[in-house]
């Protein structure tokens, strides 16, 4: 997923990316475990060697190289993590009252990487539809597969339709103010050689640029910022080629508007 060019800025990227099936993956292996340290050990081997592999298999197909596992560094303390998480997380399968207080928790997560999602798909939809349905999906699934007596699976679905409630409230100043959106910049009639790099980023309030993807034929940007802010930055290619561009957002049209300068 994180090769094809065809999966570029869709949901079907982000698991390269972010946690929601991989606390899924999680889940699986602990249930299908003979003991705590058998769980906790296959969880950590299943993240020591899987995630390693995700950024090896990119390398060849990245401008970045080897550069990509800068990134690495977030998901070993993850892998780290699985050592005590997998250890006391066999005990859901008890499915009791400590097995709830147990899986709270990533479920929780899995509603605030929710909507992230939703923040994210509101101001470049249908990007990360998926992703978002996905987190609440694996949610249900869970609780509804883990839990035989009803009332833990009510308990269990109410804190967290309760807890994302509270979530798009204190989201909610976010939602108006903040946005995430994807841009070819081909779109914009200049022709890149090679491999772009972006710098001379300036703005009046806290915004960000990332390149996603760096080839030949294709060269997109992550724009981060704020609705009232007003950005510009440069792109420069292989053949030291400039091309300098301002953003902001549209109140009208709800959308990114990126202009070549």
């Amino acid at each position: 997923m994180a090769i094809l060019p065809i999966t570029a800025d869709t949901s079907f990227r982000d698991i390269a990316v972010y946690l929601e099936w991989w606390i899924l993956f999680g889940i699986i292996i602990i249930c299908n475990s003979k003991s705590p340290k058998d769980s906790a050990l296959k969880c950590f081997v299943f993240f020591l060697i899987s995630q390693p592999l995700i950024y090896l298999i990119q390398v060849p197909f990245s401008s970045m190289g080897f550069g990509l596992f800068k990134y690495y560094r977030y998901w070993f303390i993850w892998t780290l993590a699985c050592l005590p998480m997998g250890f006391i997380g066999y005990y859901i399968k008890k499915k009791n009252i400590i097995s709830m207080i147990i899986l709270l928790p990533m479920l929780l997560l899995l509603a605030y990487i929710g909507f992230g999602y939703f923040i994210s798909m509101i101001s470049n939809f249908p990007h990360h539809l998926l992703s978002f349905i996905a987190c609440f999906f694996i949610i249900i699934m869970v609780v509804l597969n883990l839990f035989d007596k009803t009332k833990y699976k009510i308990i269990l679905l109410s804190i967290v339709a309760i807890c994302s409630i509270v979530f798009i409230v204190l989201k909610g100043g976010i939602i108006d103010s903040e946005y995430e959106t994807y841009k070819k910049l081909e779109d914009y009639g200049i022709n890149l050689v090679g491999k772009i790099k972006v710098s001379s980023y300036s703005g009046t309030k806290k915004g960000n640029v990332e390149i996603i993807n760096s080839t030949d034929e294709i060269h997109s940007i992550k724009i981060n910022g704020r609705k009232n802010g007003k950005y510009s930055f440069t792109v420069t290619d292989e053949a030291q080629n400039e091309y300098s561009f301002k953003y902001y957002y549209d109140k009208d049209t709800e959308s990114v508007i990126l202009n070549k300068k």
